[in-house]
């Protein structure tokens, strides 16, 4: 009799608990959407801060300039190895440089400049609004008369969604030069042949789809990024919270992103 008693109000008890997560993930919900749609509203509407933008697409591009073009070039290195074995068991060998065109501009080159940016912008930006917040310059501001928002969310977001592209760009390219060194070394094709084979795998679409991929993605990373840092709790724990989740944040969207868009390239493909 006693344990039918304590049943019911168990489950009482879950309730509750289950309806404040849920009230909390709807409110943080709204608050994303309204953070969102305040930038599309403050990024339309004079003034604009040109000389922050062309600032932060400085320190959003070239100083990963560097990590990229590492990156990127021992990606097209790397793929080009783990390719070549599965394809001469076919004699296919030749097959190799439309393979590696494809899957650099199509994925690779799009995901793995998102996926760095991610981690390295994305973290600075959370980073570096976080402690602005701790240390209450973002209120300084406000009562100086300077729209915070505009001058650090809306400069910052808009330069990612600048930057990313042209990155990812630069990516594909160093990526196919490290792919082009060691197919060079191993089946001696030359360059013109091996450029010839890359622009006959690929097509504008996937140009297309490539260079809008990595607006979203910069647009998501640096987003992610200002909405962490701008909401950032109070304290150097908070900054540190501010950073990771924003890193972590903006890697999950980024591949959901991916997942999404290779459902609607290849619904347009097939079409």
């Amino acid at each position: 009799m006693q344990s039918d008693t304590t049943k019911p109000t168990d489950r009482a008890s879950d309730r509750p608990v289950v309806t404040r997560r849920l009230d909390r993930f709807l409110l943080g919900l709204a608050d994303v959407s309204s953070f969102i749609g305040r930038f599309f509203r403050e990024a339309l509407l004079p003034p604009y801060e040109f000389k922050e933008i062309v600032r932060q697409c400085y320190e959003v591009g070239f100083r990963s300039l560097l990590l990229i073009s590492t990156t990127g070039f021992i990606t097209g290195i790397v793929f080009t190895n783990q390719s070549r074995p599965s394809l001469s068991e076919f004699g296919a060998t030749s097959w190799l440089p439309s393979l590696i065109a494809i899957a650099i501009v199509r994925a690779l080159g799009p995901l793995v400049t998102a996926l760095i940016a991610a981690g390295k912008v994305g973290s600075s930006i959370g980073a570096e609004l976080g402690s602005m917040n701790v240390t209450e310059q973002i209120d300084a501001m406000e009562v100086s008369g300077t729209d915070p928002f505009k001058f650090l969310v809306v400069t910052r977001v808009l330069a990612t969604s600048f930057t990313i592209p042209l990155l990812t760009m630069y990516t594909i390219f160093v990526g196919l030069i490290g792919a082009y060194i060691n197919v060079n070394q191993n089946e001696q094709t030359s360059f013109t042949s091996f450029m010839q084979e890359v622009f006959g795998a690929i097509t504008y679409l996937d140009i297309f789809a490539s260079v809008l991929k990595s607006i979203v993605f910069g647009f998501t990373i640096g987003m992610v990024g200002c909405y962490k840092g701008y909401h950032s709790s109070k304290g150097t724990e908070g900054v540190g919270k501010a950073a990771n989740s924003a890193v972590v944040t903006s890697m999950f969207l980024v591949f959901i992103e991916e997942l999404l868009s290779l459902q609607i390239v290849g619904a347009i493909r097939g079409s």
